[in-house]
């Protein structure tokens, strides 16, 4: 967002293709209203308990200026008993009790997912304002890029295509790793490419190529894993140390012209090293292209139980105590938990208030918590990432990584490209333990078979 930037500065030019609906009456105040907004413009109104008086400000407001009306409905739980559950989460949410809960910390309780008949008995004295939500419903079209590929681009040499630059090197990692070269092999890199490219995934390549080729260039260990082992092509351009000729693997469980996902290749770093070459992937395909994949981490049987009996007031110690016996199982299982783990049967869970936490706990099975960082996922797009997803930054020990806000399922379906950077605790050991090698070896053949072993 731009510094200094004002929600009136929007008005300031003809908007199009937008319907503006605001409960603002300041803000009406301060935008020259044309003729042309006037016919997207709309008060909002709701109507429980609590609005009614706002509600009719609102609405003699609009008659005294000529403005349509629309009726909106907030649904921030689903049915009206869920209403202690988001007093609870909100109270999580803000670190707070249900004590010390204010009014304007939480929704208006009639803020459900109503029914239509119950909305049209609510709004049959403003028939109107009905209509005009219904004309806005329908007069949205919005066409979401779902399931078509995204693909970032490698920055190529001049005068170089993807496919062109891509057979190119491996074409020459071929010659380095077969003395001869035979027809087979040849053929078989052939094939792979011809396919690569038919199926657009050139790029995907070229950037996994550079990523392990600047690993390389550092000093790191890596391996690739995973079915990219079954393909010449991963062989050739330094993917992994498998050959796939050798031991007659298939190139199609890999990829093949009936796979309609992308190719997945996994690539293994140094506990000790990956945050460095994540740190490159930013750098060399710009910071606002460039994006780790986040994971939603969901409320869990103990998790739920400290965190509810938190905001009932109860001592942290008291919670410690009881939460030592909740094994680690999902939260649905609290409502039951006497007979599905015997070690909780002498915790008095039947009486208050522990009655009421476990039953509320239990109904958090599967909430969100919070987000934290995919293992390995990250994602590179060729236009500005916040085209397609929203983003934010990691409380990751100040690395400062940026996030995307889905997590990978999402990721998916809209079509952006996944390469995973894994961290592998052995392969720092590994490289510790060859470093300590060199200090005392310097024997080119006892290396040579330290790495063949």
């Amino acid at each position: 967002m731009k510094e200094n930037f004002a929600i009136t500065d929007l008005f300031t030019q003809p908007i199009h293709n937008l319907f503006v609906l605001t409960s603002s009456i300041d803000l009406l105040k301060q935008i020259n209203i044309d003729l042309a907004l006037r016919q997207n413009l709309f008060l909002e109104l709701t109507i429980t308990e609590k609005s009614k008086k706002r509600t009719r400000e609102l609405y003699e407001f609009s008659k005294a200026n000529n403005l349509k009306i629309a009726a909106v409905h907030p649904a921030y739980f689903i049915k009206a008993d869920d209403f202690l559950l988001h007093k609870v989460v909100t109270a999580i949410k803000l670190n707070t009790t249900l004590e010390n809960l204010t009014n304007e910390m939480i929704v208006d309780e009639e803020y459900h997912l109503k029914t239509h008949d119950e909305l049209v008995k609510e709004w049959r004295s403003l028939p109107e304002a009905v209509w005009n939500a219904e004309r806005i419903a329908q007069s949205c079209n919005v066409e979401l890029d779902i399931g078509r590929y995204k693909f970032p681009v490698f920055p190529l040499p001049a005068e170089e295509s993807s496919f062109s630059f891509l057979w190119k090197i491996a074409f020459r990692g071929l010659e380095e790793r077969y003395k001869p070269i035979t027809d087979a092999a040849v053929k078989r890199l052939q094939y792979e490419l011809e396919v690569i490219d038919e199926m657009g995934f050139c790029d995907y390549f070229l950037i996994v190529w550079d990523i392990i080729r600047e690993a390389k260039s550092r000093g790191m260990m890596h391996i690739g894993r995973g079915s990219a082992a079954n393909s010449l092509v991963s062989y050739c351009l330094g993917f992994t140390e498998v050959d796939p000729l050798k031991y007659n693997l298939y190139f199609e469980r890999f990829l093949n012209r009936g796979r309609l996902s992308p190719p997945d290749v996994d690539l293994d770093f140094s506990w000790k090293e990956r945050y460095e070459i994540i740190k490159y992937v930013y750098e060399r395909y710009g910071y606002d292209k460039v994006a780790m994949i986040s994971t939603t981490v969901t409320f869990r049987a103990r998790s739920a139980f400290r965190e509810v009996a938190k905001v009932f007031g109860i001592s942290e110690g008291e919670i410690s105590k009881y939460s030592k016996f909740i094994p680690w199982t999902s939260a649905k299982n609290l409502i039951n938990i006497a007979e599905k783990f015997p070690e909780t049967r002498t915790l008095n869970f039947q009486s208050e208030p522990w009655k009421s936490i476990i039953e509320i706990a239990s109904r958090l099975s599967g909430f969100p918590r919070h987000l934290s960082i995919h293992p390995s996922g990250i994602v590179i797009t060729q236009n500005p990432i916040t085209n397609y997803v929203a983003l934010e930054y990691a409380k990751n020990k100040g690395l400062g990584l940026i996030i995307t806000q889905p997590d990978m399922y999402p990721i998916e379906d809209l079509g952006l490209i996944k390469i995973d950077l894994l961290s592998q605790r052995s392969l720092g050991v590994l490289k510790e333990t060859m470093n300590r090698i060199n200090e005392g070896f310097t024997d080119d053949e006892v290396q040579r078979k330290i790495f063949k072993i």
